[in-house]
């Protein structure tokens, strides 16, 4: 390599000249290592007191509502004799409950793990087994689910119903429409579980023991992922972590507007919470800048969605591509008075520049995209809040992050050349729970996270991504793994073996595609489709089948997912 290669090096950082031309201060300092997510939330309670701090559905919770009720939660499961860092999972979409028990978990002293609500049973009994969880807090919708696993995993479980938080009345009739008209919970039997309403009712919020021990290095949340390969893992995401993080975002964000010029403002939630995207930007974000959160349950629900954007008429928009797309082709959307919006901000998976073209017409705002993953508590990179233009880039790294691209012998390449994307800075990962060997897989010699996408940058410090190293496939910014796919596909007894790909889908960027060798040729594609819904989370199915008579594979059997994307590009 000659001496006018130019190398983007630990010395070299173009990103800091970007830094000075936005104003922004890369050198953010660090909290030190006393501070806890607990002193984040006691912060927020004592400056916003009875401000609202979230609604659903018409119901809302103050700042001090919230403090009591998560110290009551957390009093009830200090209560259960649980020692510090015990497990709690919570397994329920954007309802008022949802705050209460995160906060809750993390004020006991406790660690959160956060599980997606549509798991299958089996989905489900691999991550509580996996993550030693002692708790179960689970919305009753999805009740069942654990029912179906058919054996005690956890030592306590608590139902929520959607009403609980609400007026008596209100609350009986959401709960009466929820179980009997809209038929969405289905028969569950559980033989010992508490409700969520005796939960917070059985103890005093004047009982709870702020825990001393808490230090900045202990594990605050568990998040599964599948890290860049294979079965979900749980990244321990440190009381560090997550309060750095929330300050890089600040750092950002007070581009565009300071905390009191909008508190009392309103910020969509309509990113599911367990998603760590959301529980960062919206929740923590949100809750330190004192804006209300909207809690959207059902953002599928485009009409009933707009009509909650039309009566709060939100200042912060945090989405993925195929939300954002989706509503801008929205009539009623298109209607709408978007004057109060200032920020949208774009996460989770790549925003489509048509995506962004059609937004700003419609509202006048650009959507900024920032990049990052669960190992990064999720945000390492973003554009600054105040350019006027989409620019179709992931930005530069967040403060006091630095972020390189490597070869596959891990040494930096040269700018404007490919590499993987890897990271270093205060809010990786403390690495994957119970898994050392895959931690240090991908890890480098000198400390930096791999996280197996593929990007390039530019002189200005700003990356793009333009490849994934790995075969992850990308639905509506939820990471699929084919492995995991195919596991579930080959377990139905007329399968005999398939491969699995993702393929370009207008609304969520990328869909599983199986390419199947059957077992039986009486195996149609309605009922593998059909079978898949019984093993595998809605965005985890495969939108397409194809039947072929053999796949390719290498000279020691394996399935080469390359040689299929090959068959596909020809069909």
């Amino acid at each position: 390599m000659t001496d006018t290669v130019k190398l983007a090096t630990e010395h070299q950082k173009p990103w800091l000249a970007t830094y000075e031309k936005y104003n922004l201060n890369y050198n953010l300092p660090i909290p030190d290592n006393n501070t806890t997510l607990i002193d984040i939330f006691e912060r927020s309670f004592n400056k916003f007191g009875d401000n609202d701090a979230f609604v659903c559905m018409g119901a809302r919770l103050t700042y001090r509502e919230l403090d009591i009720k998560s110290r009551q939660f957390a009093s009830y499961l200090q209560s259960l004799g649980l020692k510090k860092g015990d497990g709690v999972a919570v397994m329920m979409p954007n309802i008022l409950q949802y705050p209460v028990c995160m906060i809750g978990v993390v004020r006991a002293g406790l660690t959160l793990i956060n599980v997606n609500p549509l798991y299958t049973a089996s989905e489900l009994e691999h991550q509580l087994d996996d993550a030693d969880a002692k708790v179960l807090v689970i919305l009753e919708n999805f009740a069942k689910t654990y029912q179906d696993i058919g054996k005690n995993l956890v030592e306590h479980v608590v139902v929520c119903s959607m009403g609980e938080l609400m007026s008596p009345l209100k609350g009986f009739i959401v709960n009466f429409a929820v179980r009997h008209i809209k038929k969405m919970v289905p028969a569950w039997h559980i033989d010992d579980y508490t409700t969520f309403k005796d939960a917070i009712n059985s103890v005093s919020a004047s009982q709870y023991k702020r825990p001393t021990d808490i230090k900045g290095e202990d594990i605050a949340v568990l998040q599964y992922t599948g890290g860049t390969t294979g079965v979900a893992k749980g990244a321990m995401l440190t009381h560090t972590n997550l309060v750095v993080n929330l300050y890089q975002c600040l750092e950002f964000a007070h581009q565009v507007f300071s905390d009191d010029e909008i508190q009392g403002e309103y910020s969509v939630i309509a990113l599911p919470l367990y998603h760590i995207f959301s529980l960062t930007a919206c929740a923590l974000l949100g809750m330190h800048l004192g804006l209300i959160g909207v809690l959207i349950p059902n953002p599928r629900d485009l009409d009933g969605f707009v009509k909650e954007l039309d009566k709060y008429k939100p200042i912060f928009f945090p989405a993925v591509n195929t939300l954002f797309n989706g509503l801008a082709h929205h009539a009623g959307f298109r209607a709408l008075d978007h004057s109060n919006l200032k920020v949208s901000l774009g996460g989770g998976m790549s925003v489509l520049p048509s995506t962004a073209e059609e937004w700003k017409r419609i509202t006048g705002t650009v959507i900024f995209e920032g990049y990052g993953l669960s190992e990064t508590s999720p945000v390492a990179t973003l554009n600054p809040l105040n350019q006027e233009t989409f620019s179709g880039k992931i930005g530069v790294p967040f403060p006091q992050t630095d972020v390189k691209l490597i070869d596959d012998n891990g040494r930096e390449v040269a700018m404007g050349e490919r590499g993987e994307i890897a990271i270093k800075g205060p809010q990786v990962m403390k690495g994957y729970w119970k898994r050392p060997e895959a931690t240090a897989e991908t890890m480098t010699a000198d400390g930096y996270f791999k996280t197996g996408d593929i990007g390039i940058m530019d002189e200005q410090g700003y990356f793009r991504i333009v490849d994934r190293k790995k075969d992850m496939i990308l639905v509506s910014g939820f990471n699929v793994y084919p492995n995991e796919v195919e596991e579930a596909l080959a377990s139905h007894p007329k399968v005999l073996e398939c491969g699995v790909i993702g393929v370009p889908h207008d609304k969520s960027g990328e869909v599983p595609k199986a390419y199947v060798v059957r077992k039986d040729v009486s195996l149609s594609e309605k009922e593998l489709l059909d079978y898949a819904k019984t093993v595998l989370t809605g965005y985890k199915r495969p939108k397409y089948v194809k039947f072929v008579d053999e796949l390719p594979k290498s000279n020691v059997g394996k399935i080469l997912r390359k040689e299929i994307r090959k068959l596909e590009e020809q069909s």
